[in-house]
């Protein structure tokens, strides 16, 4: 298990980087990319943009098992593997809001972003309270992760030729990421709300 020594300004110390949080920070320098490239006025754009999104998808995949399979988790690799998440599907969901084949996705974005707004911050909350562990991430969240990537990958693959019925299956998903999106924010609210019950019990 090989780690690379970083030097970390202004605290004079090491910190280790591994594979793990290579490939994250791989799918942060993604998103410039994916940004500049949509953003060319030409036809294969989408077919690029497209496949950019995917192979961050399967980084997404790939450092969490790295991470376990190698025993190399870390408190870097766990802060920045979610922030990575948040920012290229927010990216996304921005570049197709913008483009005029792509049906309205204004609802599914907003609730998708501000989903991620607020799981944020009762992270943080449960993190200053030391209970951070009481409200990782669930099965119904990783659902909702994949019904994400696979419609946000679809949609940007989309180009104004595309067939309506490819368009459509991707906002379906894309809906139905945003119905998850609820389902689960609603199931963080609910453990947050136990710890805090149980902190001002004591």
């Amino acid at each position: 298990m090989s780690y690379f020594k970083v030097y970390k300004p202004f605290k004079n110390q090491l910190v280790e980087i591994n594979l793990p949080i290579i490939l994250t920070i791989l799918r942060m320098i993604t998103v410039p990319f994916l940004v500049v490239i949509y953003s060319l006025d030409t036809e294969w754009k989408y077919l690029i943009a497209g496949s950019i999104f995917t192979l961050a998808c399967v980084t997404d995949w790939l450092d969490g098992y790295l991470a376990r399979k190698l025993n190399q988790i870390s408190v870097l690799g766990e802060f920045l593997d979610p922030v990575a998440d948040k920012l290229i599907i927010t990216v996304a969901l921005m570049l197709i809001m913008n483009s005029a084949h792509i049906p309205n996705v204004l609802i599914p974005a907003i609730i998708i972003i501000g989903r991620e707004i607020t799981v944020s911050s009762l992270r943080e909350l449960m993190s200053e309270l030391g209970k951070r562990t009481s409200i990782t991430v669930n099965r119904l969240g990783k659902l909702k992760t994949m019904f994400q990537m696979f419609s946000l990958g679809i949609l940007l693959a989309s180009s104004p030729t595309t067939p309506i019925i490819i368009i459509e299956l991707g906002y379906i998903l894309l809906s139905l990421a945003a119905f998850l999106t609820i389902i689960s924010m609603f199931v963080y609210i609910k453990l947050a709300l136990v710890v805090l019950s149980d902190e001002y019990t004591k």
